[in-house]
């Protein structure tokens, strides 16, 4: 007999006959000898109609009334399914996240589980009930017990969150897909669905496909070893198997907003090029990067900032011993970069800076917290140490600061995350356990009620480079030019956004340094949300001049796109084949970052889905069948 938490979305249950045939599927999980938790989501639109209805009473609508108007959705749904599941003579109860004891963050709209009180929940369970929880939604820790709601994607987040508390055997998300597909079927109506994926892949590609997985979901089913599969509501189909490493001892208290931050990393075995002045046009990225992959010379970071100009400036790590090899490679082409349509422009020039060191912070619960990148910069900068690179990406940030400085970075992280010494101290490639979905057998699914268990036996054949593409078009950049180049100005600046609660997602620092007034000044760029552009800019504006920055540019026509795949490490040609997709459809990449497992490109917005498709179809991810989702 196994626990299992079920979870069902809002097309899933958008009509009295949808209802209905979830009921069939849940009354037939119990008749096999399972117990289980049903955690649903507001009726189809439901929700898009209760924000309308608010919409046209206030302009601005109170937080606090917004969360008792969403919460209601969800209860409309819960009630019904209890009602289903009781005409096929199925015992059940329906209970709100406050009667299932879902405590939350006094934070509405955006609220934060902090614990679940499983006294009432386990009772009902051991009653032999099917207990069916309204997701989305808790009730502060505060003595007035005020109803919140957990944000976009809370009915996946409460879902993974139950099955945690109640150490579940696994958790089913069932959606309008059949699992976890290589893009987004509307986009690609040929995505491949995958068998199963890692957390931390999971977690890079939290914009992948259908948005079939909150990002905040898959950070507590890898903190506490939820197995997790995604499959259709639709079919029998065996769906995706999200796995995970073996859980660290977390305490279920605190359960969303415990430490951040896993790892303080480094690595000392670094040397950067940078390619300074290159042309501001397709093609540019690619040329380079297939040079350097028939060269065999294997990248780590990759940045290229804003354009300035009619230019821009790309520059890479790699280790030591191969920077000859790459430094070489870099030289020779150098002069092939140079602009045709300007002859007057400065040849583009090669810098290489020896003795330097990558610092990382890690953690799958720095997602959608705007401080936690203004905390590592802040911290290096009270350490008197300047950043000279930073990369980016939803569960990593990575700074390249000057090697004797990097025991001082290191010690200062550990301090202000509360990191202990030796704990993966210098492992800057990401843990393999976590990273190949298959390589170890999770207990909960030997058993034969498990969906698929046999996919949870190790692979015969390598990981492929590249599991996955995704588009974000919801995105706006920021640049702020000529700041000035010495250590505190990172913290400053993020410090700033994290106290309006702005987050961040891109950062990238210009390469090119110039002296104005006798101070070196850098540009910096990064990506919010679209709906916090204009305010950030507005922000920022009004601070730059006291702080001595130059102008705030806001550019809200912006896509990103992202690969993300634990096969690409060691393997030089995979961003190449990326930039050179790009170029065969003439986008122009205007910003890279890149983490050890994803590479992401800023392009136009009008041809983000365009540069989705070419990636995709670049990277012989597609199916024979075709997947049409449900309206």
């Amino acid at each position: 007999m196994a626990l299992i938490v079920q979870k069902y979305g809002g097309t899933s249950v958008g009509s009295v006959e949808r209802i209905q045939a979830v009921a069939q599927r849940v009354y037939k999980t119990v008749k096999a000898g399972n117990s289980l938790v049903v955690v649903v989501s507001a009726m189809g639109k439901t929700t898009d109609g209760l924000v309308k209805l608010a919409k046209e009473i206030s302009r601005n609508p109170n937080r606090r009334e917004m969360d008792m108007l969403l919460s209601t959705g969800e209860q409309v749904t819960i009630a019904l399914l209890s009602m289903a599941l009781q005409e096929l003579g199925q015992p059940a109860i329906s209970m709100t996240g406050a009667q299932v004891g879902i405590v939350t963050e006094a934070e509405h709209s955006r609220a934060r589980i902090l614990h679940i009180e499983t006294t009432r929940l386990t009772r009902h369970i051991n009653e032999g009930k099917v207990v069916v929880v309204a997701g989305f939604q808790g009730t502060s820790s505060t003595g007035e017990m005020e109803i919140t709601t957990l944000g976009r994607g809370g009915s996946d987040t409460s879902a993974v969150a139950i099955a945690a508390a109640l150490r579940a055997n696994f958790c089913e998300i069932y959606t309008d897909v059949p699992g976890i597909l290589t893009t987004d079927p509307r986009l690609v109506a040929e995505a491949q669905l995958m068998d199963a994926i890692s957390c931390d892949e999971m977690l890079e590609l939290a914009s992948l496909g259908a948005k079939v997985l909150h990002p905040r979901a898959v950070e507590i089913a890898r903190n506490y070893g939820v197995p997790l599969v995604v499959r259709s509501s639709w079919t029998d189909a065996p769906g995706t198997w999200v796995t995970s490493a073996k859980p660290q001892g977390r305490s279920l208290l605190n359960l969303e907003i415990a430490r951040p931050v896993d790892h303080v990393e480094f690595d000392t075995d670094q040397a950067k090029v940078a390619l300074l002045r290159v042309p501001d046009k397709p093609g540019v990225a690619a040329r380079l990067f297939g040079e350097i992959s028939r060269q065999k010379v294997d990248v780590d970071l990759i940045i290229q900032s804003i354009h300035e100009g009619n230019s821009n400036d790309i520059a890479f790590t790699v280790t030591t011993p191969i920077l000859k090899r790459a430094e070489a490679v870099t030289a020779a082409i150098a002069p092939a970069l140079r602009s045709q349509s300007n002859p007057k422009l400065d040849e583009a020039e090669v810098m290489v800076e020896h003795n330097i060191a990558k610092v990382s912070i890690a953690g799958a619960g720095m997602i959608g917290r705007p401080g936690v990148a203004a905390k590592m910069f802040a911290t290096l900068a009270a350490a008197d140490v300047n950043i000279q690179m930073i990369s980016t990406s939803e569960v990593k940030v990575s700074c390249v600061v000057d090697a004797a400085e990097c025991d001082r970075a290191v010690n200062a992280l550990r301090t202000a995350f509360e990191i202990e010494a030796g704990s993966r101290a210098e492992l800057l490639t990401p843990n393999s356990s976590l990273l190949t979905p298959n390589s170890s057998p999770l207990t909960p699914h030997s058993s034969p009620l498990t969906p698929n268990s046999s996919l949870l036996t190790p692979h015969s054949s390598p990981i492929p480079p590249v599991r996955g593409v995704a588009l974000d078009l919801n995105q706006a950049r920021l640049a702020i030019r000529q700041l000035p180049d010495r250590p505190g100005m990172a913290a400053k600046l993020f410090g700033l956004l994290a106290q309006h609660n702005i987050s961040v997602d891109m950062i990238i620092q210009s390469q090119r340094c110039r002296v104005i007034d006798g101070v070196p000044r850098r540009d910096i760029a990064f990506t919010v949300s679209r709906i916090d552009g204009e305010s950030a800019k507005e922000m920022l504006t009004q601070v730059a001049a006291e702080l001595g920055w130059g102008e705030v540019v806001l550019d809200s026509a912006i896509a990103k796109v992202s690969i993300v795949g634990a096969g690409m490490l060691g393997q030089p040609g995979v961003a190449a084949k990326m930039f050179e997709a790009l170029a065969q459809q003439q986008i122009n990449i205007q910003m890279i970052a890149t983490s050890e497992i994803k590479i992401s490109c800023v392009v136009p917005q009008e041809q983000g889905v365009k540069a989705l498709q070419a990636i995709h179809t670049a990277f012989g991810l597609a199916g024979s069948e075709k997947f049409v989702v449900p309206a």
